[in-house]
């Protein structure tokens, strides 16, 4: 049976995102040489842009070590390389958790944040962007053994005292089960690097893939944003056991606290099935005994039989490097990539396929309403010069009296314009207070307050559903708060169309209730880490502020969203105001100059009822074309590569839509 392996179904994926963005760029290029378009379609186009070139798809692999998953890695991703990308050799290989992705501004390299980072109480997010904390190490990726020898940096460690290990989070006498083992002198062996970004110009993350490989129970425990940030956010995790072992104890102490959730998106696999085959078994045999302990896996992680995957990545990426398929197809690898296909390249393009339908909605509404208001001004001039036929120059006189004071008349609509745009504004800045960064940080504080205030912050889940309760007040006010400022422009549209002939429509405000919608992704991701077992962890003051820091970074990303889509909603309704307002006074301007040109040659009438006749042709003509490139956007964006993953099972995802990227740039200090 053929499959799509998972490099083929993104690439299909991107072909079709590709496909899209030139689609766009026709739309775009279109409205902007017919003045067509203004900053708020201009905005919309930007944005539209932006999410279809910048969409990561991040995929997590999580195991504890010797568990064979830098080698699942390299089989998935990067056996066309021809070699091992990741180090992967017996024991313990990647001491830190890794970043793959390629970022086109930076050049192939590696950077290596130090463990000591710790000791400052900053997230990672903080310092991704603080180049100064990083050290950046030049890939050659064109010379297969320096690249192997700079990679197998990210399994450096060092030996620190035990004192040093607690501050470092690795040490806890409160859980000595999980402490690591102590050498002859009293230390104990931990990472040299807490976060390592490899940026590489692979094929398959040129198309937006980020790679985050997790090693082990104990640093996922000491680095809060793994937990509450990088795996949460992850579109798949890929949980890896050892097929000889089954689920250990740190294996289910992994699973139970950070990946029991949201079963849809955990993909297990029990690798290295090859170490079960026994020369003095059948084949029919060593089979029985992977299928028992694929059954006794699903069972003690409670998952269907079916989201266990058997195979062997070392056999697989053997295969592949030497173009062995049947060989392959014993590996049983392209069973797990078929589901990884299957399952994530579908939702990602039925996610992608509304937002750009819904982008296109509002730029065909946008552009038809212009198109729409120009040509009834045009019909009002034709009708207005069709009744000078046979008119004496006293009757033109009288016209052009009569334009001047139609426009006297229409300037008077600025001082409603301008009593609107106060009115406006000050109830938008009304609204944007509840959702700006420093009502979410006194907030936050005041959550970090009522945990401190309980013994060991074992009242820190309460104080975080409450701190939830309460954002969750701050978005509902304001959808409050945009619904009363569409009812006022409503009826000041109204007003204006009504008295001054203004043609304006307001489009649907903004729907605020899918950022309710993310923050209560955050609260499940976020709750299951706050009860008992972290309550020592909270107590630690550094702990706590990292937390802190993560949590404020995580929440600004929803809040900033939803006051940037408040705002653009509002600047568009600004924006169609300004544009009519310009027309009108162009439109003004033209009927003077038409009824001079035909006051000093009566030749000029039919010669400009002819031109105004062109005119709403070519106005006729512009709606047209443009819903031609618009219709093809969106049958872009219905069919794309459907019939590339017709094959495939589309399952819904409570994926993270905005995606919180994963910003490889390190920004100089």
């Amino acid at each position: 049976m053929t499959t799509h392996s998972f490099a083929s179904s993104l690439d299909a994926l991107s072909g079709w995102r590709r496909a899209l963005v030139s689609r766009l760029d026709e739309v775009s290029r279109f409205l902007g040489d017919h003045d067509l378009s203004d900053a708020a379609v201009q905005g919309q186009l930007d944005s539209l842009r932006e999410q279809l070139g910048q969409q990561k798809l991040i995929v997590a692999f999580v195991a504890e070590f010797s568990r064979g998953k830098s080698e699942l890695i390299n089989a998935i991703f990067f056996a066309d390389a021809g070699r091992r990308i990741l180090p992967a050799t017996p024991g313990r290989t990647t001491m830190c958790p890794v970043e793959l992705a390629w970022d086109a501004d930076e050049p192939p390299s590696l950077s290596l944040l130090p463990i000591d980072t710790r000791l400052s109480g900053q997230s990672l997010g903080e310092l991704r962007n603080f180049a100064k904390a990083w050290k950046t190490v030049k890939l050659d990726v064109g010379n297969p053994e320096r690249l192997a020898e700079s990679l197998r940096e990210v399994m450096r460690t060092s030996w620190v005292t035990k004192d040093q290990a607690h501050e470092l989070g690795f040490w806890n006498d409160e859980t000595p089960d999980e402490n690591p083992p102590l050498d002859d002198m009293g230390r104990v062996e931990v990472p040299a690097w807490r976060h390592a970004l490899i940026n590489y110009p692979h094929p398959l993350l040129k198309q937006g893939l980020v790679v985050l490989d997790t090693p082990g129970l104990n640093a996922i425990g000491a680095e809060p944003e793994l937990t509450l940030s990088l795996l949460p956010t992850a579109h798949a995790t890929v949980f890896i056991l050892g097929a000889d072992i089954g689920v250990s104890k740190s294996d289910l102490a992994i699973w139970r606290d950070h990946l029991s959730g949201d079963a849809l998106s955990r993909f297990v696999v029990l690798n290295k099935i090859d170490a079960m085959i026994d020369p003095l078994a059948t084949a029919e045999q060593v089979a029985e005994q992977i299928e028992r302990q694929r059954t006794e896996t699903a069972r003690t992680l409670s998952v269907p039989a079916e989201r266990v995957y058997p195979l062997s990545a070392r056999q697989a990426l053997a295969a592949r490097v030497e173009g062995k398929a049947d060989a392959l197809a014993q590996s049983r690898l392209p069973a797990l990539e078929a589901a990884l296909s299957g399952e994530l390249m579908p939702q990602r393009r039925t996610l992608l396929e509304h937002v750009v339908i819904d982008a296109a909605q509002q730029i065909e509404m946008h552009v038809a309403r212009r198109l729409n208001d120009n040509r009834r001004q045009l019909a009002e001039q034709t009708l207005e010069l069709r009744g000078l036929r046979g008119k004496s120059g006293a009757k033109l006189q009288m016209m052009l009296q009569r334009v001047d004071a139609e426009t006297a008349e229409f300037e008077a609509c600025t001082t409603k314009l301008q009593a609107m745009r106060v009115v406006h504004s000050r109830m938008l800045k009304d609204a944007m207070v509840g959702l700006s960064s420093d009502r979410l940080r006194e907030e936050v504080s005041a959550m970090q307050q009522q945990m401190s205030a309980s013994l060991l912050n074992l009242g820190a889940k309460k104080a975080f559903g409450a701190l939830c309760q309460r954002l969750r007040a701050l978005l509902g006010a304001g959808q409050k708060n945009s619904l009363e400022i569409r009812h006022m422009l409503e009826a000041s549209f109204n007003r204006l169309n009504a008295e001054f002939g203004f043609g304006l429509v307001l489009n649907p405000g903004p729907d605020l209730d899918r950022f309710a919608a993310e923050l209560d992704l955050i609260e499940k991701s976020y709750v299951q880490y706050l009860g008992l077992t972290q309550a020592l962890r909270l107590s630690q003051p550094k702990f706590m502020e990292q937390f802190r820091r993560m949590l404020m970074s995580k929440l600004r990303v929803v809040f900033e969203n939803a006051s940037a889509e408040l705002e653009m909603w509002n600047k568009s309704a600004s924006a169609q105001v300004d544009a009519q307002l310009r027309e009108r006074r162009r439109n003004f301007r033209r009927r003077r100059e038409s009824l001079e040109r035909i006051q000093a040659a009566a030749s000029e009438l039919e010669t400009r009822l002819e031109e105004l006749d062109a005119q709403d042709q070519r106005l006729q003509g512009f709606h047209g074309r443009c819903n031609e490139l618009i219709d093809a956007l969106r049958q872009q964006a219905r069919t794309g590569t459907r019939g590339e993953v017709s094959s495939m099972i589309t399952i819904d995802l409570p994926l993270d839509d905005s995606p919180t990227p994963l910003p490889l740039r390190l920004v100089k200090a």
